[in-house]
């Protein structure tokens, strides 16, 4: 019998890990499509994956919301020639995912490109099936 305790315990903690997988995978796919979307400014795309009450810090101290964040991509205010998200790591809660990750761009402000160096924290939730970023923070490491 207490084998058989073990066993149960054990598929219990298994079957957790499994569902937990997909999961992340599944914000890892969102979280690349956000920094896609943002290197190549496909407008429709930072729309589908960002939430109506996003809220979106930079290092600098500056934070926009949504409205504002896809504004500074579509008028060049903001852009890259080169971004990536490197070292990342995921964090699930049920439908909330914590992403940590180190921001790598080649940026271009305002016609001046900056090499961008900076760590994020992002937040996303699950609503309706997809996962939306609903809150970003970039801080200086």
């Amino acid at each position: 019998m207490p084998n058989l305790k073990v066993l149960i315990g054990f598929l219990c903690l298994f079957s957790g890990y499994v569902a937990a997988a997909p999961a992340e995978k599944d914000v890892a796919q969102a979280v690349d499509q956000l920094t896609q979307a943002m290197l190549h400014l496909d407008v429709k795309q930072l729309h589908a994956l960002t939430s109506d009450t996003l809220t979106y810090g930079h290092s600098s101290g500056k934070v926009q919301n949504k409205a504002q964040f896809i504004a500074d991509l579509e008028t060049h205010t903001s852009a890259f020639k080169t971004l990536e998200m490197q070292n990342q790591t995921i964090t699930l809660n049920g439908d909330t995912a914590l992403v940590r990750n180190h921001f790598h761009a080649l940026a271009v402000n305002s016609g001046v490109d900056t090499p961008t160096d900076i760590d994020n924290f992002q937040v996303w939730q699950k609503q309706h099936g997809k996962w939306l970023l609903i809150g970003r923070q970039a801080y200086k490491y």
